[in-house]
Formats: structure tokens, C-alpha cells, sequence
């Protein structure tokens, strides 16, 4: 009785919500806790396995229930708590192709998979015997095709995608770890994230490790396991552990039993106890054996291919670019969805990829570099600010290149001589410092800078901003755009991430931090409208699977701007999106779409047979603005 007087209250929470779905009994989707009480033998055969359970917040878990029906979201929430078992590479067509890419990853994966490489699993190893997935079977990947065995590399076969290559892992796998009950196998615990990029491919580097088994050297094999945050008393969420704390293989030990089901593989100890917790860089864990078997492209064929989720390459396909034109790519960092548009437009055109965060300019500039793309040109600037809102009319004519009205500064510039720098600050700082009314007027015409605030901007310039907020560097800063200035927009808008994968941890969003993504994610769609023109496209895209940051999203979208209309997708790979709405306790109803609009949009759908992220695309026609 107690148990269902639980699901009962975590029915009430939210309110009622009506989603169009075949399962008509809409629950509360439960996990529970794994009970410490277990017997010793049968504890030790589950403990060294991976069977994590994502812990939501129970409103957020109740929605999500609600919205996809339990037994769906239930599947959803497994699904990513584990990696894609495929890695998907975008080829630089501009610098090659995808048989010679393919050609050149088959002879890296036959030298590593020979040698002592980080890409393990080519062929049997009893220690290793590979398991049916509770998620699925690999072989079910209709992106697969005839391509079998870990390792293996293929062409992908959807129309118009041909220059993108997956290259194939295995898992979950079964790993023996050496336990025995007066023996038990040394360990390494890593942090959440840490855990999360060795479930990618990624090797345990010293950073990430928070505990160690006492008298660890060189060259012993470790279990590895993650420590996931969890709550404390205060509310806040932390692992409770300091780091270098000693295991001793014991129930005492910090997180004992919360390991069990989070053993992400075996290793090989790079350097002893001390130097793991000394060092502050270099590997800590080379991972021989893990669970799952996905190969690292860390510094591969650089500037010849691109590591991306294949979501991400369809949203670039979808805003259909076109040579000639000019597109705008808000939030673009870190810029993968900016060159796969520059590719696709055969690097003629003109992209402007804006972010506000000085260091990730500098990184879409370096990876158009890379990939030698000449039409890319980045601007730091807030997506809320990305329609000029024209505070000076002179200075912004002045400072306005031949772009099509792109008003930009230069920023953190080493080259600038001093004294010319000196006017420079001046008139930046009196542009900073200029308070605007509610018309757009300057409040008062004066604007005084004193000669401290020069000198101070001076050092800046000259010595960058500080190691804590720039990496140094020259980039342009953008005051805006003029309306109807670009014939796509693409939108790829901050979010909650909630699509991405492997995930371990949940636990902190609510269901009020996820509508207030939904708010900010209205406000910078609003600047998208105002600089597509008429006649143009608008591609939003997110890597989340909450609704209203999705389909609530197309729903206001629709409904403020009359002349916005959804548009077919090509290719078209994804699920339909979500019909119905949701009502809070508030009152706060939540529109997701209309019948007939489903399959306007894609949604993909981490526990659907493409294995792929949690991914949401949604593309408009632009009609006319006018009346």
C-alpha cells in the first residue's frame, strides 16, 4: 500500500497533461533502489557489472511519463545511460573523400587493434564475451547495413550522405574482473564525467580520478568504477568524496554500495597511487578492457574529418543551404554544424557563426582554419542581442563593413600599436557605458570615461582579458544585424542536453529549470524571425528530449508569427514529434503540436534502433512579414 500511495502523490504533482499515444494507462515510471541487504554471494555476482539507473527528479520523471508514456520513457532513460555503439564521421569533402577517409581508418584500426592501441575488442577474448543488450541488438541498426564486427567501417547509405562513415563497437560486455572474496581486485574511481568520456572511447586521465585502492604501482590492473553525484542533507548535489581518498576493498569504503552496476571496465595503472593524486595531467588509466568498445579519434586525420552525432549532420541537411547565400549560425560553437553548412554549400557563400564566449569563437576559427573553410566568419555576440538594435547611428555606420550591415569591433588584439589603441578603448568604453531608455535613445548625451578606465581597458587589450576568461586571441565582436538580412538562420539552441549520451546523472533539473530553458530558447527564436527574410528558412534544433524546449517551442512559434510555417525535411530519418499538451498545477497549460504537424518535424529518439542522441529538428518557411 505504501508503494502505490507513492505513485499516486507522483501522479498529483503536475497536473494532467494529454498526450495521443497507444498506452492509455498513463503511470508514474518507477526505479528502485537496489536493497544493500542482498546476500554476499549473489551482491558480488551484480556488483562488477554496468547497470546504471538514471535517478530523475520525480516531477520531471512524472512528465517525462506522462508525455511519452512510462514504458517508453522508461526505455528512453536506459537507452542514455548508454553510448551510441557506433562512432559517426563527417568527411571533409573539401580535402577529401570517404573511400580514401575509410581506407586510411581501416589501416589505424588494424595498427591499434594489433598492437596495444585503446581500440580493444577485434575478435573473441574470454574475459570480454559479448552480451545482448537490455536496449537493443547492434545488428537491428538499419544504418548497418551488411557492415558486421567491431571495428568494422562503412559508408553511410542515406541519400546525400554518402560522406559520412560510421565505424562500428561492440558492447555492453561481460568483464571478468578477478574478484574473490579474500582477494578483491584493486580499484579506481573516476568522477561522472569522467566515466562518461571513457564510455565514449576516452582514456582515464589523472584529473578525473577520485579514489584509488591503497598500494597501487605501475602497471596493475584496476577495476574502474564512477562515483555519481548524489544528494545531501543540504539539498545539494555532490560525491561526497574527497579526492585521493583510500579504498580498502571493504563495505566501509566511501560509495561501496553505490558502485554496484557502475563498473565501466578494467585497466592498466599508468603510475603508482602517489602519482596519480601528484601529477596534475597525463594518462592515469590506460583501459584495456572495457565495457563498452568504441575507438578514440582524438587527433585523427585532423582537418580531414569531423567526429559528429549523425542528428547534428541531418539539422545542417535540413536547413538546406544553397552556394551564394548567406547564412547565420546562432550559438555556433563549437562549430560542427557550421562547416558541415560550408561543406555543403562547397565553401562559397557567406556563414556568420556568432557565440558570446570570447574562447569559443576562437575555437569555430580554428576549426574552419582546419578544415580549410574560407566563407566562415565568426563574431562574439549574445543570440539575444543579434538583431542591431542601432544605439548610434554614426558609429555603427562607421564601424559597419560591407556585409550586408554586420556591425562588428575588434577585440583582444595584439597587434594593435598603443597609440592608436588608446582612441580605440576610448571610444569602445563609450559605447559600453551609454544607457539605452525603453525608445532606444541614448538617457544622456554626455558620456564621461576617466583616464583610469582607459588605462585599465589598455592593459586588457594588451594583455588579454585574464587567463580565467580568454585564452587569448583575436576575435571580431558584433553589435548586431539588420532585420531581414540572411536568406537561412539556423538555431541551434542552448538547452537542457537532456538527449546526450552516455548520461549518468539527472538529478538536478526540475521541472521548473526545464520550462525556464523553454522561456530563453522563445527569446532568442525571436531574434532568428527578425533576421530571416522573407521567402527564407529557419532550422531549430536542440539535443534534448523535453518537449517544451521542443514541440512546445514549434507550437509558439506557429502561433505568434502567422507568416512561420513548418516545412518538409530532407533526409528525413527521425520519429514524429509529440501531439498534445500539458497542464501544470499552476495552471500553466504547455501546447505541443496539432495532429497533422508530427511529421512535419523529427525527433529522434535515443532507444529507437538508429542508437543515436536524444535529438529535436524543426525547419520554417519564412512567408511574407508584411501586414
Amino acid at each position: 500500500m505504501k508503494k502505490e500511495r507513492v505513485t499516486l502523490t507522483l501522479l498529483k504533482t503536475l497536473g494532467s497533461c494529454t498526450r495521443f499515444h497507444k498506452t492509455s494507462n498513463i503511470a508514474a515510471t518507477h526505479h528502485h533502489l537496489q536493497s544493500t541487504m542482498e546476500e554476499p554471494q549473489q551482491l558480488h555476482s551484480h556488483r562488477y557489472s554496468f547497470n546504471p539507473t538514471l535517478n530523475w527528479n520525480p516531477e520531471v520523471q512524472n512528465y517525462f511519463a506522462k508525455a511519452y508514456g512510462p514504458e517508453r520513457f522508461s526505455r528512453i532513460s536506459t537507452a542514455l545511460t548508454r553510448p551510441s555503439r557506433y562512432s559517426c564521421i563527417r568527411v571533409n569533402t573539401m580535402r577529401s573523400t570517404s573511400d580514401a577517409v575509410i581506407e586510411k581508418l581501416q589501416a589505424i584500426l588494424k595498427e591499434s587493434s594489433s598492437g596495444s592501441g585503446d581500440f580493444s575488442g577485434i575478435g573473441d577474448n574470454g574475459n570480454q564475451a559479448l552480451v545482448e543488450s537490455e536496449d537493443g541488438d547492434n545488428n537491428n541498426n538499419p544504418l548497418r547495413g551488411d557492415c558486421l564486427g567491431a571495428g568494422a567501417v562503412s559508408k553511410c547509405q542515406i541519400p546525400g550522405m554518402e560522406y559520412v562513415v560510421f565505424v562500428w563497437g561492440s558492447g555492453p560486455r561481460d568483464i571478468n574482473y578477478g574478484y574473490a572474496p579474500d582477494r578483491p581486485p584493486k580499484e579506481v574511481i573516476v568522477s561522472r564525467k569522467c566515466a562518461e568520456a571513457v564510455l565514449r572511447g576516452a582514456q582515464v586521465y589523472v584529473p578525473g580520478v577520485m579514489a584509488c585502492s591503497a598500494h597501487v604501482e605501475k602497471g596493475d590492473t584496476v577495476a574502474v568504477s564512477v562515483a555519481v553525484e548524489q544528494k545531501g542533507v543540504d539539498g545539494g548535489w555532490g560525491i561526497g568524496m574527497t579526492r585521493g581518498t583510500v579504498l580498502q576493498g571493504s563495505q566501509t569504503d566511501p560509495y561501496y554500495f553505490e558502485r554496484n552496476g557502475l563498473y565501466i571496465g578494467q585497466g592498466t595503472a599508468m603510475m603508482s597511487r602517489a602519482g596519480l593524486f601528484r601529477v596534475p595531467e597525463g594518462v592515469g588509466v590506460d583501459m584495456k578492457n572495457r565495457v563498452y568498445d568504441l575507438h578514440s579519434f582524438h587527433n585523427v586525420l585532423e582537418g580531414e574529418i569531423f567526429l559528429q552525432n549523425l542528428p547534428s549532420i541531418v539539422a545542417a541537411h535540413a536547413l538546406d543551404p544553397q552556394k551564394g547565400e548567406r547564412i547565420l549560425d546562432m550559438c555556433a560553437a563549437p562549430g560542427g554544424k557550421t562547416t558541415a553548412i560550408a561543406i555543403l554549400m562547397k565553401d562559397e557563400g557567406e556563414i556568420i557563426a556568432t557565440d558570446r564566449s570570447h574562447n569559443k569563437v576562437l575555437d569555430i576559427q580554428k576549426r574552419a582554419d582546419e578544415m580549410g573553410l574560407s566563407c566562415i566568419k565568426a563574431f562574439k555576440l549574445d543570440a539575444l542581442k543579434s538583431v542591431s538594435r542601432h544605439i548610434n547611428a554614426s558609429t555603427a555606420l562607421n564601424s559597419c563593413d560591407t556585409n550586408n550591415g554586420v556591425a562588428n569591433q575588434v577585440s583582444d588584439s595584439s597587434n594593435v600599436q598603443r597609440e592608436g589603441m588608446s582612441s580605440i578603448v576610448t571610444e569602445r568604453l563609450k559605447t559600453e557605458v551609454m544607457v539605452e531608455n525603453g525608445n532606444g535613445e541614448k538617457a544622456n548625451g554626455k558620456v564621461y570615461v576617466s583616464k583610469a578606465d582607459i588605462r585599465k581597458s589598455l592593459r586588457r587589450a594588451r594583455n588579454g582579458p585574464g587567463r580565467n576568461q580568454s585564452l587569448g586571441g583575436r576575435v571580431d565582436g558584433s553589435k548586431g544585424f539588420s532585420p531581414n538580412s540572411f536568406d537561412r538562420v539556423l538555431l541551434d539552441a542552448p538547452c537542457s542536453a537532456l538527449g546526450l549520451r552516455p548520461r549518468l546523472f539527472a538529478g538536478e533539473e526540475t521541472v521548473d529549470s526545464l520550462r525556464n530553458h523553454g522561456k530563453y530558447q522563445r527569446r532568442m527564436f525571436d531574434q532568428a524571425v527578425q533576421l530571416a527574410r522573407p521567402g527564407g528558412v529557419i532550422v531549430y534544433s536542440t539535443c534534448t528530449i523535453n518537449p517544451g524546449e521542443n514541440e512546445a517551442l514549434v507550437r509558439y512559434a506557429l502561433d505568434k508569427y502567422k507568416y512561420l510555417s513548418l516545412a518538409p525535411q530532407h533526409p528525413r530519418i527521425g520519429g514524429p514529434g509529440l501531439v498534445g499538451s500539458c497542464e501544470f498545477l499552476d495552471g500553466y497549460v504547455e501546447e505541443w503540436l496539432r495532429p497533422g504537424e508530427e511529421n512535419l518535424v523529427q525527433r529522434f529518439d535515443p532507444s529507437s534502433p538508429l542508437d543515436t542522441i536524444g535529438f529535436f529538428i524543426a525547419k520554417f518557411v519564412v512567408g511574407s512579414k508584411d501586414g
